[in-house]
């Protein structure tokens, strides 16, 4: 075991790590860089070890540096924003874990690990800058044919017309409301519909997934930054300011940390926020309504979810339906985005043959609504049929639903006869369908007499 954590088989795995590592003796001295860590730094690994951390970085102090400050307190400190120049001058953003290096009770070192944040906050600030650009010189009125409206949700189930139906009612009363289901199933079409049905609909609609962000990353886009507060930090609005007398939608709520939470929460009691780094306090005007793919109460339970904050959030809740447990919605819904797709691709596909919907039908659909559209989409985009046949279904799509229907249970036993049935009507109107419906053909490719086949189509009711 000692022979495989040896100190040059350690560099190789290090080497190999997508995140930065350093480590720091006593004395602050770096005594190993990771390959990743150079690249992020711009720094030459041969040049620097042995130098002192704060003669490799311009910038960093013992006030500011977090090895400095583990190797001073021996405590760590985990998910630290980080921003600091090169020795180039580039300037970095890093979120860091650092954590004292124990031998026996005696503190040897220090060692730290970095996530390269800096594109991905770029991107962010780019996002934020753009939306206060856009709310400072747009008319709402004439953006809202670009948000979803309670039209747009089409179904004939009935725990879904349930649910716009709450959804509309709430819509003008200025509540929280938490609104959850499994991806792909319409979340935001909701919310945006609730906005446009509002007393706000002539402000912001502004939209943030709460898992797409690092925490600290994701605290100065909702809240904003002040100039000073970091390094290259500017004068800048968050998310709430910008949806000020308009709507902020926050999904995957669930996925923010516990402290970043408590914040919001605060924010919910008294409408008030500060930006990162400031000391004054602003007031918003701002309805917030948050989503999460899992049910609430087992976010909560799974402490995923502060449950202050899920009582905040939760004045009223609305569950959206998976599409499997929507009976009748596929065939809907297949028949409208074909007509969309249609247009869109100056298309004229007549429908679907029936073996195909039969196929859609015994999915599970684990995309929901959006898989479905997608999936139609594809197909409409390059199919040579005037319908979508089976054949035009992705082959990942078939392989499932043959998985599931080769063998069908039934009252807890196997019935065989009802499985091979089945199977044998897929196989005929698969024929049916590459022949045209030319009963001739078919048998001929069936492999099997004209007249057997007119008793198999009797049969099946084809």
């Amino acid at each position: 075991m000692n022979q495989i954590f040896n100190r040059k088989n350690m560099k190789i795995i290090f080497n190999h790590i997508d995140d930065g590592i350093q480590i720091v003796n006593t004395k602050g001295e770096l005594v190993f860089c990771n390959r990743k860590s150079a690249i992020i730094d711009d720094i030459n690994i041969p040049d620097s070890l042995g130098k002192h951390i704060t003669n490799i970085y311009p910038n960093l102090t013992k006030k500011n540096s977090t090895l400095l400050k583990v190797l001073e307190k021996g405590v760590p400190i985990t998910d630290n924003e980080q921003n600091y120049l090169t020795y180039k001058g580039k300037k970095i953003c890093t979120i860091n874990s650092t954590f004292p290096i124990m031998d026996n009770d005696y503190l040897i070192g220090a060692v730290e690990i970095s996530k390269n944040i800096t594109d991905v906050k770029a991107l962010s600030n780019k996002v934020v800058d753009l939306q206060s650009i856009v709310q400072g010189k747009k008319d709402v009125k004439n953006e809202k044919m670009k948000l979803f409206d309670f039209d747009d949700i089409i179904s004939n189930d009935e725990e879904v017309i349930r649910a716009k139906d709450l959804a509309k009612r709430v819509a003008n009363v200025d509540i929280n409301v938490l609104v959850y289901g499994n991806t792909g199933t319409g979340k935001e079409l909701l919310v945006q519909s609730m906005h446009l049905r509002s007393k706000r609909s002539n402000n912001a609609f502004i939209a943030q997934n709460c898992a797409a962000l690092p925490a600290n990353l994701l605290e100065g886009i909702l809240f904003g930054t002040t100039k000073g507060s970091f390094t290259g930090a500017i004068d800048r609005p968050g998310l709430f300011e910008l949806a000020d007398k308009g709507t902020l939608f926050l999904d995957e709520v669930n996925s923010m940390s516990f402290e970043l939470q408590a914040k919001l929460l605060r924010v919910l009691q008294n409408g008030y926020i500060r930006r990162i780094g400031g000391t004054d306090v602003r007031k918003v005007d701002v309805r917030v309504i948050a989503a999460m793919n899992k049910e609430p109460m087992e976010e909560v339970k799974n402490n995923h979810l502060r449950v202050d904050l899920y009582y905040r959030l939760n004045t009223i809740s609305i569950k959206m339906t998976d599409l499997k447990d929507r009976k009748g919605d596929v065939e809907l819904l297949t028949k409208t985005f074909i007509k969309k797709f249609n247009d869109k691709f100056y298309r004229n596909i007549n429908g679907i043959t029936e073996n195909a919907l039969e196929i859609l039908n015994d999915y599970c659909w684990p995309g929901n609504v959006r898989e479905l559209e997608n999936i139609i989409e594809g197909i409409i985009s390059i199919t040579d049929n005037d319908k979508i046949t089976a054949n035009d279904l992705p082959k990942s799509l078939l392989n499932k639903v043959q998985e599931r229907t080769k063998i069908e249970k039934i009252d807890g036993g196997i019935d065989l006869k009802n499985a091979i049935n089945k199977f044998e009507k897929e196989y005929i109107l698969n024929a049916l369908e590459e022949t045209q419906w030319n009963i001739t053909k078919a048998s001929k490719l069936l492999s099997i007499p004209r007249q057997t086949l007119q008793y198999k189509l009797k049969k099946y009711k084809i």
